[in-house]
């Protein structure tokens, strides 16, 4: 008989305030492993910059957290894949201790594998049973190729790299899944060949796994909130007779002296190396009320209008959550108010789709003007109220574009969000409109540098 206990983590999103019971709890369940075999894996999304260290230092505090702990592997999520540059991820991790098992990431200019990664690793236990790791990214086909990566999707690769573990005799087969829970369940159903699928993306949290078609499917939810383990039990001739998994909460871990600063110093450090980077000198408050006089949001759509060459543009107040003052401004004080993982985006669409789309807008404007919003992209709290830049309506609901009645037949350029063609709330966007999203700079970095022309130091 053999034993093997796997731990995983997923979906950390630089959450440091969870990293030192973390790190503890890891440690010390690898110090007593009773089992034959410790095995630990991060399934994607270990960082987010919405954390100032991980802007700081494009992810590399992470990465030298995760290399501590002894992690057997990883895959990325689209954090990584989509919240950095081409060149930061394709360094994200040069000094990284383990490796990273990505098998759908390619490159558009080699047509061939990411050269960062790989489609699968073999463990060997001491025992000799041979552990085949596979691992996959959420396949966002929209935005990879704007970095030059080109996505695959999972049921194209998938068969072609299980054959591969196959043929290298694995006995087990295990999924590192940053693919979300409903991805999980239908690979289940269809590939019994795999043993577990350790799950991501959608920060489900199965407490005590889930068997579907034989498949254990494990996840530790978000945030560190927990950390998962499994455990296996395999006979004499390296075949699975039990699996289980279970999940341990981390608020429930004991704290110890000295966690507390070393989190406050992980924050500090991030907002110091930003605030080193001078970005504008501003002579004048630019407030957070949309109302003022002088309105922050007035000068965001300043700034994408400039950068898309826009006929009028459109932006959320709850984007901006801190005024920014008058002065020197920094790279932090633009992470403070624009911490999102969001990007300009260029729409162009016929005058009749303009109006149905500024219809969406005013029907949806009482309803989000304090809708709690979450995900895609954005870090705030509320979308806010919608304001425009070069249209107004009057009250038959005509809509003027700088003045000018809209011509049905005409085309317009917008300069939009693509957490706007993310959203549900405008399905015209994503319906007719000809969208040219604008990596790799987030937001923050388009703004910052209209600042910084604007008003330089």
């Amino acid at each position: 008989m053999e034993t093997i206990k796997i731990m995983h983590t997923n979906d950390l999103h630089s959450h440091f305030e969870n990293f030192p019971k973390i790190k503890r709890y890891i440690d010390d369940s690898r110090k007593n492993n009773e089992s034959d075999e410790f095995l630990l894996f991060d399934i994607g999304d270990a960082m987010d910059r919405a954390h100032p260290l991980s802007e700081a230092t494009n992810g590399q505090a992470n990465i030298e957290w995760m290399d501590q702990l002894g992690y057997n592997a990883a895959t990325i999520g689209n954090n990584e894949g989509l919240g950095n540059s081409r060149h930061n991820l394709q360094h994200l991790y040069d000094k990284a201790n383990f490796p990273i098992v990505v098998g759908n990431l390619y490159d558009n200019e080699t047509q061939s594998l990411a050269n960062f990664v790989k489609p699968y690793t073999i463990i060997e236990t001491k025992k000799h049973t041979k552990i085949g790791i596979l691992g996959f990214t959420a396949p966002y086909i929209l935005t990879y190729p704007l970095l030059g990566w080109g996505i695959r999707l999972v049921q194209e690769m998938m068969p072609k790299w299980i054959n591969e573990l196959k043929k290298n005799k694995c006995d087990v087969i295990i999924l590192l899944s940053h693919l979300g829970v409903s991805m999980d369940r239908l690979i289940a159903k269809k590939r019994p060949d795999i043993d577990v699928i350790i799950g991501a993306h959608t920060h489900h949290l199965f407490k005590n796994g889930e068997m579907d078609n034989g498949v254990l499917l494990a996840a530790a939810g978000k945030y560190g909130y927990y950390v998962g383990t499994i455990n296996l039990t395999l006979d004499d001739n390296g075949h699975i007779v039990n699996k289980e998994a279970i999940t341990q909460k981390t608020s429930d871990l004991p704290e110890v002296d000295g966690d507390q600063l070393w989190i406050d110093t992980q924050f500090e450090k991030g907002e110091h190396l930003l605030d080193e980077k001078k970005v504008a000198n501003i002579p004048h408050e630019m407030s957070q009320n949309y109302q003022a006089n002088n309105a922050v949001i007035e000068e965001g759509l300043n700034a994408i209008m400039d950068y898309t060459h826009a006929d009028a543009g459109v932006l959320s107040s709850g984007l901006f959550l801190e005024c920014l003052h008058k002065g020197i401004v920094t790279e932090k004080d633009m992470h403070d108010i624009l911490p999102h993982a969001i990007h300009a985006m260029k729409t162009t669409m016929r005058g009749a789709d303009v109006w149905r789309l500024i219809m969406e807008m005013e029907k949806n404007r009482p309803y989000l003007r304090n809708h709690e919003q979450k995900g895609q992209g954005f870090r705030g709290k509320i979308f806010g109220e919608i304001v425009y830049r070069g249209i107004t309506l009057d009250e038959k609901r005509n809509v003027y574009i700088n003045g000018e009645e809209l011509e049905m037949d005409k085309e317009y350029s917008l300069a939009l969000l693509d957490h706007y063609l993310f959203v549900p709330y405008f399905p015209s966007i994503e319906i007719v409109g000809q969208n040219e999203i604008l990596y790799p700079k987030f937001l923050r970095s388009v703004f910052g540098d209209y600042l910084s022309k604007k008003y330089p130091l």
